[in-house]
């Protein structure tokens, strides 16, 4: 029950800016941000070891984070979701049939960011428009999903013309962290309450169009000390 927000610029107004918070089960083994995949050396990315895959990637130009759905493939082994981020890099279409669970797939580059959506049937794929945006257990933008409605309209209205860019938006993850973990509203989330096994592990931050130096995409994460608390985090 990952949340991601996006800001996506008007066309060559600056880079698209991303927040990412993961929930995973603490219990699963996963790798920091970094090149983990040697058949595809450009690409950085936060690993899960048991599978292999990305929860997020990047390479020089290009970003790519899932967000766990609902729904998905009537198999009885179904496939990993992590490859999907791998295969977006790579510049691959999505498998046919699908095989994993439901799934929200963001892609972002220096021309903007786009969504695509699987619970099963056809995937739907939207271009998000110039504003902000948030993505997570549910419907993009959703005003009826509770963390959608209360901290959208905070991340909309806060400025990322800091340096470093993210410092306002953490500030918003600060607020939100006065809530207990386990309420629907939360970002920083206990989420076994709902028969889940996540916590939030990390929150990762990547600006995609404007770092000459890193390739046009500048990726940076933090690990909580505690999962599903929060604590002041630098980004690294």
């Amino acid at each position: 029950m990952c949340t991601v927000v996006i800001r996506v610029p008007e066309p060559g107004q600056g880079p698209v800016r991303v927040l990412a918070v993961r929930d995973e089960d603490p219990g699963r083994p996963w790798r920091p941000l970094g090149a983990w995949w040697p058949e595809s050396p450009q690409v950085r990315g936060i690993q899960d070891e048991l599978a292999g895959g990305a929860w997020l990637a990047a390479d020089d130009r290009k970003l790519a984070v899932l967000v766990n759905l609902a729904g998905g493939a009537d198999v009885s082994v179904p496939t990993s979701r992590g490859h999907l981020v791998l295969d977006a890099l790579a510049g691959q279409p999505l498998p046919e049939p699908l095989t994993t669970l439901g799934f929200h797939l963001v892609e972002a580059d220096a021309a903007g960011a786009r969504l695509t959506s699987w619970q099963g049937g056809h995937p739907a794929r939207q271009r998000l428009t110039p504003g902000t945006h948030m993505v997570s257990h549910a419907d993009l933008d959703d005003p009826g999903y509770p963390r959608i409605a209360a901290w959208l309209p905070e991340f909309a209205a806060t400025g990322t013309d800091t340096d470093p860019w993210w410092t306002a938006w953490l500030e918003v993850l600060a607020k939100s962290a006065r809530l207990d973990p386990t309420d629907p509203r939360a970002l920083i989330r206990d989420n076994r309450p709902e028969g889940h096994s996540t916590l939030s592990l990390l929150v990762a931050a990547v600006s995609v169009g404007a770092r000459a130096d890193h390739g046009g995409v500048h990726a940076v994460m933090y690990e909580l000390d505690e999962p599903g608390v929060w604590n002041a985090p630098k980004l690294v």
